[in-house]
């Protein structure tokens, strides 16, 4: 069988695995390549759609993730006794923060003004956004662990704070499968820079290797270079196929050798995967082919590209998207408010035309009810001043909000103090977010468990507990 244009030397089944895998780097080949339990991982795959736990609200996820710590009282909890007390410190704020910063109440630079039939304050730097407050579900009352971003990120991804567990869309696709075996079930994306920490935001660490997720670089919007050495230029797709199954067909021989090899299941099952990746993945990620009114209201920056791509992806059935936001190649965008909160402004404007058109977007498609979309960041900041322009971490109280997928819309739950110091009403910690979000997809967080070292492992620990309040 004649399998290549040119003759090659002789492979072994070694070399020949490392060649083809070779253009797979991108994809996360190697993370595909873990261990999979799954008693015929040739003919099943461990990313097949399986059945929730229940009826679920939602079937897919967009995580909009804002690593850096969005300044809460300057975005989306309007806090105007911080202006009254300007300069004061009252006891209410009054403690350490990470910098041990000891000046007083900072008003925030930027105006608020009331939205939409609830009347909800948002700031003027998101006024997208604000069009359809109607449509979001604002929880005030987040809080975690640390005010320290490598950790606070883990925890917000991971439900822990060190990478060691799996992230939140590797339990999903875990749990769930995905709809689409010829796409990723978890695909993470960013322009340019990585969340710090990279890997582990998107990583199945301890469960099987087919759950983890795929990284692509959205900087480049060529359909062909997101996910680099995605085609093999010197094969058409049928000498491809006759390759793919020969070395499945050597693979099945040396399982049947050694009866059990969960790598080598695995193998198979990734192989498979890269060979219809490279033929589906450009295709999905080629915005050109939307029309001139979709990409107008998206716009053109680098994170509304992004939202558009991740409504091309769950439209196809992918299970999660996470989307990080980075400017000029920054990891913690958001970061950049110690010196000078204003600059949430550049980041706002970056970001928010595109969120807003996608929540437009998946109404007008009718995957709006379906889809789950999260907003936030690892943590917020404190309502005091860190120099004159700048704000600290604060870990103790924050906003995330979330739209679609079964949660109820216009609504606000919980809230920090009269200055946005600290969670004060319905706290909802991590854990419930991470338990919340599971049950909206059919998914009770005390089953989803996998064993591991002699442990039955969960994304919520020995915590977390369902927020039915802000469930439609």
């Amino acid at each position: 069988m004649q399998l290549h244009r040119n003759p090659l030397p002789p492979l072994s089944r070694r070399d020949a695995l490392h060649r083809i895998g070779a253009g797979f780097g991108s994809l996360g080949l190697a993370g595909l390549c873990g261990n999979v339990n799954t008693a015929d991982a040739a003919q099943t795959s461990p990313l097949a759609p399986k059945a929730p736990h229940f009826a679920p609200k939602a079937k897919h996820v967009i995580q909009l993730f804002m690593p850096g710590g969005p300044s809460h009282v300057d975005t989306f909890d309007y806090k105007p006794m911080i202006a009254k007390f300007a300069g004061q410190r009252p006891k209410i704020v009054d403690r350490k923060s990470l910098r041990n910063t000891k000046n007083g109440l900072f008003p925030s630079p930027f105006g608020f003004k009331q939205y939409g039939q609830t009347g909800k304050w948002v700031s003027d730097i998101f006024p997208h956004t604000a069009q359809c407050a109607d449509d979001i579900c604002f929880i005030h009352s987040m809080h975690t662990n640390i005010p320290e971003h490598a950790g606070a990120m883990m925890m917000f991804n991971l439900g822990h704070l060190q990478p060691s567990r799996p992230s939140l869309g590797s339990w999903l696709c875990y749990g769930l499968g995905t709809e689409n075996q010829e796409l990723p079930g978890l695909v993470a994306m960013s322009p340019r820079a990585q969340p710090r920490g990279k890997a582990a935001h998107w990583g199945n660490a301890f469960l099987p290797g087919a759950y983890a997720g795929v990284y692509a670089n959205i900087a480049s919007m060529k359909p062909d270079s997101i996910l680099s050495d995605l085609k093999n230029p010197h094969l058409t797709r049928a000498e491809q196929r006759q390759q793919a199954d020969l070395l499945t067909q050597l693979n099945q021989f040396d399982l049947g050798r050694q009866r059990q090899d969960q790598k080598l299941e695995s193998s198979i099952q990734a192989m498979e995967m890269a060979f219809r990746m490279q033929f589906t993945v450009p295709d999905t990620f080629d915005t050109s082919k939307e029309s001139k009114t979709t990409l107008d209201m998206y716009g053109d920056s680098e994170f509304a590209k992004g939202c558009l791509i991740a409504r091309r992806l769950v439209e196809r059935g992918v299970r999660m998207v996470q989307l990080s936001h980075s400017v000029s190649g920054y990891d913690i965008a958001w970061d950049t408010g110690h010196g000078n909160i204003l600059h949430h402004r550049e980041l706002a404007q970056k970001s928010d035309q595109g969120i807003a058109a996608l929540i437009r977007d998946l109404k007008q498609r009718g995957l709006f009810d379906e889809t789950l979309i999260i907003w936030g960041g690892e943590f917020g900041r404190a309502p005091t001043s860190e120099g004159q322009k700048g704000r600290d971490h604060d870990h103790y109280g924050f906003t995330v909000w979330m739209a679609g997928g079964g949660v109820k819309s216009g609504f606000t739950y919980g809230a920090t103090d009269e200055f946005g110091c600290s969670a004060v009403a319905n706290r909802m910690h991590v854990h419930d977010l991470h338990a919340t979000i599971l049950h909206l997809m059919g998914l009770d967080h005390e089953k989803l468990t996998y064993r591991y070292s002699g442990l039955d492992f969960r994304l919520t620990g020995v915590a977390g507990n369902v927020v039915h309040d802000i469930i439609a």
